[in-house]
């Protein structure tokens, strides 16, 4: 089959691969029909994560046809269109019953290697690193889905990949950054990124009850979306003074909820301590750059609420001391996936929202190293790319 492959830092390539099999009685095998390109694809891609290796198969944004199931999944049938949840989860352990799925103890299975560093493992994770299990993914003609009676949903009749296929992914993330917030009816909640995820963070803060929602980018396509799609006011950072405009917006109380959308890719690549952080990487002295973490400690309102969807994979040189000191308080995490996709696949089929705006491209498996560039660069308007093998 045909798919696409990290051969190192800036090398996305679609190569011929063997095609997936069953290696255990939970597995089951997915024709892919789409796959999102997400932006801690990009974080691959720049060679920012670590225990990669040349040929892994990336993705994990896919959704697709069951063309095979293993003896002990019944709870899928060849034939059923499904989402799979970038997430692998056993569902019997510890965590997975508390429904911390992205903290599964049994299905990464370099556990070790994550334990090294992190103390304990977190979840095995589609299409990253071996750090994360090493597990093919699904940008990809075919996929293998472990512990498939745990993960994937089943797609109701009539609904088109493109409007279910975030479920995978972006749409729950942006969903539990928001839940996170435990936001109030009266809350004002900023979210630094205008990317996908802080679209749909933009979107779940709105349906959680935020009387106000403010964000903050600088691509002018992302700020639109963001304001005319999403209904958020808008900062430009590039225009503005973030802190100072808040502050104005707020009556110099802060935004009582702070989202960081943004993660390792960091939004303010042109400021000057940015360059710092860059400097650090290079000496090999911090390799995760936290300038927006750090603006919204600044930012955020005392004794507010700081969630990170936003991926980080190594140290990073925080403003600990003002977080600590104005009292904040923070929830970060991979998402708790299967917790989410049965209530926003109703969501979905109810209308109350159709996940599909944020799609700007969709391009055919091959034109994938092209569409990585053009969607780490912000060409042609690239907001959101989801491959069609």
């Amino acid at each position: 089959m045909k798919a696409v492959c990290w051969h190192g830092r800036n090398d996305i390539r679609v190569d011929n691969v063997d095609d997936p099999k069953i290696l255990d009685p939970r597995d089951a095998i997915i024709k892919i029909t789409a796959s999102g390109i997400c932006g801690s694809d990009l974080h691959l891609m720049a060679g920012a994560a670590p225990a990669m290796e040349a040929g892994d198969i990336i993705g994990h944004e896919p959704m697709g046809e069951v063309v095979e199931v293993g003896s002990a999944v019944t709870n899928l049938k060849k034939g059923d269109r499904v989402v799979v949840p970038f997430t692998i989860s056993c569902g019997a352990c510890y965590f997975c019953q508390n429904s911390l799925y992205s903290l599964c103890d049994e299905s990464n299975r370099n556990a070790e290697q994550a334990q090294e560093i992190m103390g304990h493992s977190p979840a095995g994770l589609f299409g990253y690193t071996h750090m994360l299990g090493g597990y093919a993914g699904g940008q990809a003609e075919y996929l293998r889905v472990p512990y498939a009676n745990v993960g994937p949903i089943v797609v109701p009749d009539g609904i088109p990949d493109e409007q279910v296929v975030f479920l995978s992914d972006i749409f729950p993330t942006g969903y539990m950054a928001a839940e996170n917030c435990d936001i109030q009816p009266t809350d004002t909640v900023a979210v630094w990124g205008c990317g996908p995820v802080g679209q749909f963070a933009i979107q779940s803060a709105w349906m959680l009850g935020a009387k106000r929602v403010i964000a903050i980018d600088c691509v002018p396509e992302r700020l639109e979306m963001a304001r005319s799609i999403s209904k958020a006011e808008v900062i430009d950072y590039e225009k503005v003074d973030v802190y100072e405009t808040l502050q104005e917006m707020t009556k110099g109380r802060g935004p009582d909820c702070c989202i960081d959308a943004v993660g390792a890719e960091n939004h303010a690549a042109g400021q000057l301590q940015s360059v710092l952080d860059d400097a650090k990487t290079a000496m090999h002295l911090g390799s995760d750059r936290p300038h927006v973490l750090n603006e919204i400690f600044k930012c955020c309102r005392k004794a507010g609420k700081v969630s990170v969807p936003g991926v980080y994979f190594s140290s990073v040189n925080l403003q600990w001391g003002t977080a600590m000191n104005k009292g904040l308080q923070i929830r970060l995490g991979q998402t708790h996936m299967q917790r989410y996709l049965t209530p926003l696949m109703e969501k979905i089929t109810g209308g109350e929202i159709d996940p599909s705006f944020v799609i700007t491209h969709v391009e055919p498996l091959e034109n994938a190293p092209d569409a990585y560039k053009k969607f780490r660069d912000k060409e042609d308007g690239c907001i959101k790319v989801v491959l069609k093998p």
